[in-house]
């Protein structure tokens, strides 16, 4: 029986592998859910739920609704237990990952490819990405593209405004390379 930590190294690895340039970040609290792992890549945002051969579907459906609202893509990752059911709870444009124990050694396979997420509005998701960023690094994107500094504003406030100011693709390049270079050693992370 395979466990959420024994998935996790085997998981990241395979990230990594299939992905190219990612950040990961865990246990990221998205609306009345704690995501399992975040995966930002150049130019989307990954919304990753574990569900090890010790879980439950219990709380899924709440799940999925809050990942629906922030991600681009969305994948479940399941022990071997979870893999000929898990797709009769998810939308059909989740992917599914799933982890096998095999001769002490786990392995992972793709059991179907994650599509883009059509719910909510582009716009929504949008903004919601963009306050995953800190407000210093929101006045860096500001800042980098010679916009206003909109100091007095909260998060909600300043993604809206760099919303309307700047072209959607190359503000979501520079969210996701703001998320790259983020060094936790340095920042607090300002609520």
């Amino acid at each position: 029986m395979l466990h959420d930590k024994d998935l996790r190294e085997p998981l990241f690895d395979y990230l990594e592998a299939n992905y190219g340039k990612i950040r990961i970040i865990e246990e990221k609290v998205i609306g009345k859910t704690r995501a399992d792992v975040v995966m930002i890549t150049e130019d989307s945002f990954y919304g990753i739920e574990i569900k090890s051969d010790a879980d439950t579907y219990s709380r899924l459906e709440r799940q999925v609704k809050d990942y629906n609202r922030i991600f681009d893509y969305n994948l479940v990752a399941v022990g071997a237990s979870h893999a000929k059911h898990v797709s009769e709870h998810i939308p059909d444009y989740w992917g599914i990952l799933v982890f096998e124990l095999e001769d002490e050694r786990i392995t992972v396979t793709l059991q179907r490819e994650p599509q883009y997420n059509p719910k909510r509005e582009k716009e929504v998701k949008f903004r919601n990405q963009i306050c995953f960023l800190w407000k210093s690094e929101m006045a860096h994107i500001l800042a980098n593209n010679q916009l206003p500094k909109y100091s007095n504003f909260g998060r909600q406030k300043t993604a809206v405004k760099l919303m309307e100011k700047m072209p959607h693709d190359k503000l979501k390049r520079q969210v996701c390379e703001e998320l790259f270079e983020r060094d936790y050693t340095i920042f607090k992370e300002e609520e």
